[in-house]
Parts: structure tokens; sequence; C-alpha cells
């Protein structure tokens, strides 16, 4: 390798300030309106961190209470509202923030991109995740913190039982994290997909990105469930609608079906990227690829597929009829085949390479052996008879600990060990991080394995205390003890991470000799990862071309050129890697943190009952959501210059296929997901529902309601030749407006006689449930036309100042996935609520 001249290095080191200029991250209040992804990811991290410390200081309360009999260190309404915090605490602001924090770090970087699709949405997640979290946790300062379990199964759950606000603050706080949620998963599912390095085809892309888009997907899917019950039961307890009541109509069990759609395929969400991360790690320390990485793949699918089928695993105690047991108790134990082959592939790596036993080799080593074995309970509980027997027991509690501590803590730690150095430039200690590990994997099995065989002797969960001579005396002080044992280790971890930023020795250039493309940034890495981006033909670029760091930062290879101000990455082919366009990215904004501010001032609002500040705010959150969507496009922010060099594609707001089709057609998904579990809820009530009233007349006008569903769907039609000749080059600006005012117009009409049957019915939402959840299924449609309208009226107007035309089609494009879903959406409801009655003798 030749050594490079003063004047070349002056040239790269000229280049690298033209891309800060760009790409830099402003400092104090400006820091706020950050929206690059290494930022984001770094502050998802740090915040799970800290919500993950406040997590493990409930536990070590709850075992405390719990170390000795008839103890009183808490009252039992304050117990009940720890171990509720700490479940809630871990599960939603931990685990799965934790492991998307990770993954909207590394994508990028390990993809060969710059960013990722959506950095705006990116922020606006973050800021809805720490806003929900913060509300979410001043109840327990506050006294009134959420006390029906963290699964807030009702009626426990409901007005009669919790009567204050400690409930609601788990509902709206959850509801508002879930966003976040949501958020992370259409970003991560379209970078992937569409933003690659330049060949890097499917089948070589990094396994860790398998992990990522498979969990993406599932967020997107298994999410929506839980927003629906967490805003059936809030509607239920704050407005009186009986959705869980069966007096009128409901059914609690509604509302474990909804959690469960979500509960059990959040286990794999969390699990899957853990597993991605040990995938990466193996073959680093086995210097050596990963032993069947088609087959790893294909278990991954298979995953995340069969994970949604097993909702009921949880509920085989609630007297669900046998045929259904059985089918579930099946799945429950097909779902360890996909995992095996995952193991097997991770132990035939070991075998065939040569291990090097590094602090994070401890940590994975550590995972196999503690997730094998929650692996081997969970195939017991899936097993009808024995889950009766201890299925509200202290063996759950210690079976779900293997599963999500073991399946995912641990390889979260060999994964921040192993990418420290992409944090801080330095390398961690190896004493501190051993005597960590031991002291984590010791306290953790001294506090879990026990729990076993409590759980085994009868003692039940969810209680505060205890009386003597049950024989769970011992066994509980055993689990306390080992507790505080773990809890040191991860001091002991924690101390470690610190010192390091400061004693740690340098890192050289891709410490571990890894495979992927993250460790040919500098560490810690630019804003913009990479100053030029290389092309990747390799499953393991980093082995095959050792010098690939020192040619991208003399930038060798693409978009090397930044003088147009543009902050872009190349969009590619899904399945093929070839380049197809020029994705812009937008930059710095205080957009993403005002939305975000503005719905955390509803949530409050909803909370303290203050209804019109709720409503001010939330209308003020759109309009900051609207003033998002202008700039964009063609807009001179997103796009301050739109000329390329020769031989570049276009930008991809001068495409009929942008990123932003992807983002409309996930979020569409997600929202799918929402509208199929209020679907499900209408048919389970009609088919289960003990109390379900079925009116004799007609509550609502169905007139109106075919009224509103044709003009919907001519609105449609009108849309979609003018849509397809912009496509194809054409279409004058007077035609546009035109046809976008018409369209919002028939929107508007549409979404009138929705609101005039909502109206005029006979509905009597508080008295039956089968009223109330015709209401939400109406106002569902109502909004998504009132939105529709909006957004095409917005059409209009972007034709009108130059941003939409026949040379940038891009957007409306977008908007029409709106409007077919809507309708779909509107059909399928009428057809529900007018054409699906009369079967069943109802209307």
């Amino acid at each position: 390798m030749t050594t490079p001249s003063n004047e070349q290095v002056a040239a790269q080191e000229q280049l690298h300030d033209q891309f800060n200029d760009v790409w830099g991250n402003p400092r104090g209040w400006k820091s706020l309106t950050i929206v690059n992804h290494t930022t984001v990811g770094i502050r998802f991290m740090l915040t799970g961190l800290g919500f993950f410390l406040l997590g493990g200081l409930l536990a070590m309360l709850v075992r405390t209470q719990l170390a000795i009999p008839g103890y009183d260190f808490l009252e039992p309404d304050v117990y009940n509202q720890v171990f509720t915090m700490h479940g809630t605490v871990m599960m939603f602001l931990f685990a799965v923030p934790m492991m998307e924090g990770l993954a909207v770090y590394l994508i990028p970087k390990m993809l060969g991109a710059r960013d990722l699709v959506f950095p705006r949405l990116s922020a606006l997640g973050y800021w809805c995740y720490l806003f929900g979290g913060l509300i979410l946790c001043a109840s327990l300062l506050l006294g009134i913190a959420p006390k029906a379990g963290w699964f807030m199964y009702t009626p426990l759950s409901s007005a009669v039982h919790t009567p204050g606000p400690n409930s609601d603050f788990w509902l709206i706080g959850i509801t508002f994290v879930e966003i976040s949620a949501v958020s992370a998963g259409v970003e991560l599912v379209v970078s992937i997909l569409r933003t690659r390095a330049e060949g890097m085809s499917l089948n070589k892309m990094p396994i860790y990105a398998w992990y990522i888009l498979v969990m993406a997907m599932m967020i997107v899917v298994g999410f929506p469930p839980l927003i629906l019950g967490s805003i059936l039961l809030e509607l239920e307890r704050a407005v009186g609608l009986p959705f869980f009541e069966v007096a009128r109509g409901g059914d609690p069990i509604l509302w474990q079906h909804l959690f469960w759609l979500f509960g059990h395929p959040e286990v794999y969400i969390i699990f899957l990227p853990a597993a991605g991360i040990v995938s990466t790690l193996l073959p680093v320390f086995c210097q050596r690829p990963l032993v069947g990485y088609r087959w790893v793949v294909l278990a991954i699918l298979t995953t995340g597929f069969i994970s949604f089928g097993l909702w009921v695993h949880h509920m085989f105690t609630v007297g669900i009829p046998q045929l259904a047991q059985a089918f579930f108790s099946a799945a429950s134990m097909l779902v360890a085949i996909p995992t095996g082959i995952q193991v097997f592939a991770w132990i035939a790596t070991l075998w065939v390479g040569r291990p090097l036993y590094h602090v994070p080799m401890l940590w994975l080593v550590g995972f196999l052996v503690i997730f094998v074995c929650g692996g081997l309970t969970g195939v017991m509980l899936a097993l009808v008879p024995f889950d009766w027997q201890v299925h509200d027991t202290h063996f759950v509690v210690a079976h779900m600990h293997y599963v999500l501590v073991g399946g995912m803590f641990f390889p979260l730690l060999a994964g921040i060990y192993y990418w420290l150095p992409h944090f801080s430039g330095r390398m961690p200690s190896v004493r501190l991080g051993k005597w960590g590990f031991w002291l984590v994997f010791i306290g953790f099995n001294l506090t879990f394995l026990i729990m076993h065989w409590t759980g085994l002797m009868g003692m039940p969960r969810r209680i505060y205390t205890y009386q003597s001579g049950l024989g769970w005396d011992l066994p509980n002080l055993i689990s306390s003890i080992g507790s505080f044992i773990m809890a040191i280790g991860i001091a002991t971890v924690l101390l470690d991470i610190v010192l390091h930023f400061r004693f740690g020795q340098k890192a050289t250039k891709n410490p571990w000799n890894a495979d992927t493309l993250e460790w040919s940034t500098h560490l810690p890495p630019s804003p913009f990862n990479f100053v030029s981006l290389p092309p990747v033909r390799t499953r393991h670029p980093m082995w095959e071309l050792p010098d690939l760091v020192e040619r991208i930062d003399r930038g060798e290879f693409a978009l090397t050129v930044i003088d147009h101000g543009r902050r872009e990455t190349w969009g590619i082919e899904p399945l093929t890697g070839k380049v197809r366009e020029i994705i812009h990215l937008p930059g710095n904004s205080w957009l993403p943190f005002a939305a975000a501010a503005f719905i955390a001032i509803t949530c409050l609002g909803l909370l303290s009952k203050f209804y019109w500040v709720a409503l001010a705010a939330s209308i003020v959150a759109v309009l900051v959501l609207l003033r998002w969507s202008w700039e964009n496009g063609a807009h001179p922010l997103a796009a301050p210059d739109a000329r390329v060099q020769p031989g570049e594609p276009p930008l991809h707001s001068r495409t009929c296929d942008g990123p932003g089709l992807w983002g409309m057609g996930v979020t569409l998904l997600a929202n799918g997901a929402l509208y199929l579990s209020l679907l499900f809820g209408w048919f389970y009530l009609w088919t289960v529902s003990p109390n379900w009233l079925v009116p004799d007349d007609p509550v609502i006008d169905q007139r109106l309601l075919l009224a509103s569903a044709v003009l919907l769907s001519i609105a449609v039609l009108w849309q979609r030749p003018v849509l397809r000749r912009l496509r194809q080059g054409q279409g004058e600006p007077a035609a546009l407006i035109t046809c976008f005012s018409g369209v919002a117009l028939l929107g508007a009409l549409h979404a009138g006689l929705l609101l005039w049957a909502l109206l005029t019915g006979d509905l009597a939402p508080r008295a039956t449930a089968h009223d109330a959840v015709i209401v939400v299924m109406l106002v569902y449609s109502l909004v998504h036309g009132v939105l529709a309208s909006i957004l095409s009226a917005l059409q209009g107007l972007r034709v009108h100042y130059g941003y939409v035309c026949k040379r940038t089609p891009y957007e409306p494009l977008v908007v029409e996935q709106l409007w077919q879903y809507s309708l779909a959406v509107m059909w399928i409801t009428y057809c529900s609520v007018v054409l699906f009655p009369p079967t069943f003798g109802g209307v």
C-alpha cells in the first residue's frame, strides 16, 4: 500500500470538511433538531439504558419485599405499582427501544448507506419514545402508577376496579411509545429494502440486516393490535364505551386476544435482533463465515411468520375450546424448529472455527446456555396440562426471564462490548469485563433457576407477601441474594463502559478483524458514515477488500460531489441491489421535536381531563405534520439543487417509485393491522360475547353509508387515469389542479355523509358494545377520508407552486395509496355493518 502524498491528504481532508458542512450536527439548543441516524440511535440507546436502570431498581424492590415471609417493606398498593411498572418499563421502555436504537445506529453503516431513508421519522420516533416514557414514569413519582400488571387485564384495569388515573397513564403513555416503535419499524423496513450499497443483493446482505428486517415487519404488523386495545380500553374508561364489559355486550377476554396478538410476537421481536447479534459476532470471533447462511435466513422468516399464530399460548386457562388449545399447543412447539436451526448453525460455526474468547464471546456462550434452558421450559409450557398446573406460578416468571433476559440481554451486552470502539474509539477492559460477566451469569441463575423450584412448589405470581412454613422461604431468599449479585455485575459492566471512554486503549481500524461494512467507517464515525459509497459484491467485504477503509476515505467510489448542498445516498432495486436513483434526504429540522411535543401535550390533556387542551394540541400537532409534508419532494428546502452528475441516475423525487411509496405502503400495512384487529373484535363479540345485544331496527341510515362509499369510489376512479398519465410524463397543471381539487371535494362530501350518519343514527354507544364498535369503525373511516381530502387539496396547491408536475410526479402517487386504502376500508366497513348482520338476524 502506497503512502499518500501531502497534496492527496489535503484534498482528502478538504473533501471531508465539505461533507461535514452539509452533514454536521449543531450544538446547544439546535441539537434538538438533529435527525442523523447515528445521533438518534445513540439517543435511543442512552434513554433505554436510563429506563433499564429504573426497571432494575424496581426489580430490586420486588426481590427485597419477597426475600423473607411476611415482610412489610412495601405496602400492597405500592407493591402492585412497583411490579407493574417493572414489567412495563423492561418490556416497553427498554427491550424493544434498545434493540431498535442499536438497529437505527448500525443498519446504514452495515448496508453502505449514509443515513436511514426517513431521518425525520427516526427523530420523531425518538422524541415520542422519550416523552411517552417520561409521562409513564412520572406516575411513579406521583404515587398513581399503573397497578393492574404490565398486561393490564380487564376488568382489573377497568374504571370499576381501578377508578383513578393509574391505568390511564399506562394506556396513554404506552400508546404514545408505540408510535415510536411503529415509526422505527417503518423506517427500518424501507431503509433495508431500498438504501443498500450498489450490488448488495438480498443474498449478499449482512445476516443482521435480515434479522432486523423481519423484526421491523413484525413490529409493523404486531404492535397495532395493542394500540387498538389501548384505545378501546381508554374509551371505555373515559367515555363509557363498553368493549370489555360483559353486561353491555362486551367481553374482557377480547382484551387478552388483542394484547397477546401483540405480546407473543413481541417475544420474538426482542429475540430476533439479539439473535442477529449472535449470528454477526460468532463468525468474527471464529474467523470464518456463518454456517448455513441460507438456512438461517429461512429460519428467521419462518420464526417471524409462526410467531403470529401463538398468541393463545398465553390463554390456555381462560376457557377456550379444546380444539383451539390443541392447535395453539402444536404451533407453540413448532416454533422450536426454526429456533433450533439457528442454534445448530451457531454451534456448527463454533465447531468448524477457532473461537477467540474475548469478552463478547463470554456473553455469547452465556446466552447459548441460558436461552437453550429457557427454550426447553417453553416447550414444557406449550403442553396444555402442564401449563394448567404452573400457569399462574413463579415457574412462568422464571421461564419468561430465561427467554427474555437470556435471549436478549446477554447478546445485547455482547454486542455493546463488540461495538464499543464505534462509540468511543477505544477498547474495553478485559478484566472488568470478565468480572462483570461472571457476576451477572451467576447472579442471574441463582435468581431464576431457583424460581422454577419455587413455582413448582405452588408459589403464585403477583403476590406481595407469603406465610412462613410453605417451603418458599429459602428459595425466595436465595433468589433475592442472586438478584443483588446480578445487580453488582451490571454495575461492574457499567463501570467498565464508563471508564473505558477515558482510560481505554485506542482502537485500531477494524480492531476485531470483522467482515461487515460498519467497520469501514472512522471510529467514532462521521455523521455521513462514508465520504464515498463503495460497491459491494460479497457478504464479507472487509475480509475480501482489506484496504476498503483507505479507498473510501480517498473518495474512490460514488457520490463524492457535495457542492449541491444535498444529503444523499443510493436508492437501489430491492432484490438485485442495482442502483436506480439518488435518494436525497432532509437535513436537521425542528419539526419532529415540535410534533412530538404537541402530541405529548395532547396526552397530558387527556390524562388531566382537560379535553379542550388536548384537542387544541392535537390540531397543532396535525398542522406541524402537514408542514412537515410540505417540505418534501421538489420543495426548495428538500432539494435546493436538483442537478446530478453525468452518468448518475435522477433524484428520487423526479421518479415514480421513490422510497415514499414504500413508506406509505408499509405504514398502511400497520394501519391495516389495526383495522383488521378492530374487525376481529367485531366478529369476535358477535360470536362469543354472552350478552351481545342486537337491535331490532337499523341503528344507522344505510343509504347514507352507501352514498358515502359510492362518492369515495368515484374519487378514486377519477384520479386513476390522471395519475396514469402523470406516470407517463404527461399532464398539464390546470388539469392536475382540477383533478386534485375535485377529488378533495368528493372526499369532503364522503366524510360529511359519514358524519351525518353518525349524528342522525339511533346509536347508543354507551349502552351496547354493538353500537360502540360501529361508532369506532365509522370514525376510523371518517378520519381517513378527511386526511385523504386534505392531502389531495395540498397536492393541488403544490401543483400551483410547481412542486408537482410531469417532471416531479412522485407525491400524488404516494397519496393515491391512502385513497385506495380508505376505499377498501369503507367498503369492508359497509359490508360488516350493513350486509353481515342479517346473516345473524341483526341489523
